[in-house]
């Protein structure tokens, strides 16, 4: 199915300039930075976790007694 979604002429400027070869559509180019944004999200979420992860980590470490040594 086809459709017709109104943008302004900035937009398709923008999408005209990132098509990769000249008869590239513009279905193909949003799928494509569609496709890079979800692989991005994913990649920042995993990055996120693993400093959730490594914070709380330094912080158990931190409540930790260690013993004091004399100099």
């Amino acid at each position: 199915m086809v459709t017709t979604i109104q943008i302004k002429e900035d937009m398709k400027s923008a999408l005209t300039q990132m098509k990769i070869f000249e008869r590239e559509t513009y279905n193909d180019v949003l799928e494509r930075l569609i496709g890079d944004v979800r692989e991005l999200n994913e990649e920042t979420k995993k990055e996120i976790e693993a400093a959730i992860r490594s914070d709380s980590a330094a912080k158990e470490l931190k409540k930790i007694d260690r013993p004091k040594y004399k100099n």
